[in-house]
C-alpha cells in the first residue's frame, strides 16, 4: 500500500549555494519599510558628509535685517529666482514682519561661489550647491530665525553633529554589553555573580542627574562639542548594562544547546565558542539592539540640547535649532522653526525600520 506523503516546502533555486550575508541581504530586500528606511538614512549620512557644499550658507553667516523671514518659493521664468521680502511695520509695536513679494526676484543659481570651507576638513573650496547669484542678496529657503540664520542651510549643518556625535558612544556600549554579558552568561558562577553586581550598581545610578555633574565638572576651556562628546563617552561606558542582561539571558538559554557541546567537546576555547558559536546566533537581536541604540543617543542629544544640558550654540545641532520652538507666541508666527522636528522623526523613523528589517533577515528561523 502507497502512502501518500506532503510536499514539502519549495527551495528557492541557487539558495544553498549563496553566503550568510548574501542571504541576509536577499531577505532583506523584500523588505519595504525596511528598504526605504535604509535609502533615507543613507541620504542623511550624505548630507551629514557633504554639509558645506549642499549648504547655501556656513554656520557664521546671518543677515539680522530679515529676522524670521518666511520661507520662499523657487520659481522658474526666464531663470531661476526666489521671490523677495516686502517689509511692514506695526504702527503701535513697530514689529516688524515680512511677507513674500513676488514683483522683487532674487536670482538663484547653482554652484554658486560663496562661503569658503573645506570639503571633508582638508580640500579649500567655496561653491555650494545652490545659492543667490548676487552675493548679500536674502535667500531664505526654509525661513529664517530669530538672528537672521538661513533655516535650510543650518538644518544641513545639524544632520552632521546629530547624527554622527552618538556613534562612539553606542559603539563603547554596545562592545561592553556584548563582552561583559557574553562572559557572564556563558562562564556562570562567581564571574557571572561579579559581573550582575556590576550591572545592578550602574543601573542605579540616575542618568539627567549624573549628565548634570559631568556638565559641571568638565573643564570649562573645553569647547561644547568637545564637552558633549565626553559626557557622551564616560555616560557609555555605564549604558551598556541591558544589552548586558539581554546578552546574557540568551547565552544561559544557549550554552547546553548541542552545537555548544560539540564546540567544547572539539577542543575550542571559551572565546572562540563565544565569538565564534554563540555571538552568530544571536545576530539578529544583537542587530535590533544597535538599530535602536543609534536613534535613542540622536533623541538624547535632541532632548539635552532642547532643554540646555546638551550642546549649546555656536554649535548647531537638531536639539539646539529646536531651543527656538520653545515659545509658542513665536511659533504662532515662524511655525517653520519646527522643522528640525521633522527632521529627528525622520531620522528615528528611518532608522527603526531598517533595523527591524535587519533583524528579520537576519533571524535564520526567518524564511
Amino acid at each position: 500500500m502507497l502512502m501518500r506523503t506532503r510536499p514539502g516546502p519549495a527551495v528557492e533555486p541557487h539558495r544553498h549555494g549563496m553566503s550568510q550575508w548574501r542571504l541576509i541581504w536577499r531577505r532583506f530586500r523584500r523588505h519595504k519599510l525596511a528598504m526605504a528606511g535604509l535609502i533615507i538614512t543613507l541620504a542623511f549620512y550624505f548630507v551629514a558628509l557633504f554639509a558645506e557644499f549642499l549648504a547655501p550658507y556656513g554656520t557664521d553667516y546671518l543677515d539680522d535685517d530679515y529676522p524670521y523671514a518666511p520661507p520662499q518659493t523657487i520659481r522658474f521664468s526666464g531663470g531661476l529666482h526666489v521671490d523677495g521680502y516686502k517689509t511692514t511695520v506695526d504702527d503701535e509695536t513697530y514689529e516688524q514682519t515680512f511677507t513674500t513679494d513676488p514683483s522683487a526676484e532674487v536670482p538663484v543659481g547653482f554652484f554658486v561661489k560663496g562661503d569658503e570651507y573645506r570639503l571633508f576638513g582638508l580640500i579649500p573650496w567655496d561653491r555650494h550647491l545652490i545659492g543667490p547669484e548676487e552675493p548679500g542678496a536674502p535667500m531664505f529657503l526654509l525661513g529664517a530665525d530669530r538672528n537672521g540664520h538661513d533655516l535650510l542651510s543650518e538644518l544641513i549643518h545639524g544632520t552632521r553633529v546629530s547624527m554622527t556625535i552618538g556613534l562612539v558612544g553606542v559603539v563603547v556600549a554596545f562592545v561592553l554589553g556584548v563582552t561583559l554579558g557574553g562572559i557572564s552568561g556563558y562562564v556562570g558562577g562567581r564571574t557571572d555573580t561579579a559581573i550582575q553586581r556590576v550591572v545592578e550598581f550602574f543601573m542605579s545610578l540616575p542618568h539627567l542627574p549624573l549628565w548634570l555633574g559631568l556638565a559641571a565638572a568638565l573643564p570649562p576651556d573645553w569647547g561644547p562639542l568637545t564637552r558633549y562628546f565626553a559626557i557622551t563617552v564616560v555616560l557609555a561606558m555605564i549604558g551598556w548594562t541591558h544589552l548586558a542582561r539581554e546578552v546574557r539571558g540568551r547565552f544561559l538559554a544557549l550554552r547546553q544547546e548541542e552545537f555548544v557541546t560539540a564546540a567544547r567537546l572539539d577542543g575550542c576555547s571559551r572565546g572562540r565558542v563565544i565569538f565564534r558559536h554563540l555571538l552568530p546566533s544571536t545576530s539578529s537581536h544583537l542587530i535590533a539592539q544597535l538599530s535602536l541604540s543609534i536613534p535613542a543617543m540622536i533623541l538624547a542629544e535632541t532632548a539635552l540640547s532642547f532643554l540646555g544640558l546638551g550642546l549649546q550654540a555656536p554649535v548647531v545641532s537638531w536639539g539646539v535649532l529646536l531651543q527656538d520652538a520653545q515659545n509658542i507666541r513665536v511659533l504662532s508666527s515662524a511655525p517653520w522653526l519646527m522643522l528640525p522636528g521633522l527632521a529627528v522623526v525622520t531620522a528615528v523613523l528611518a532608522l527603526n525600520f531598517a533595523g527591524d528589517g535587519l533583524r528579520d533577515a537576519a533571524d535564520p528561523y526567518r524564511k
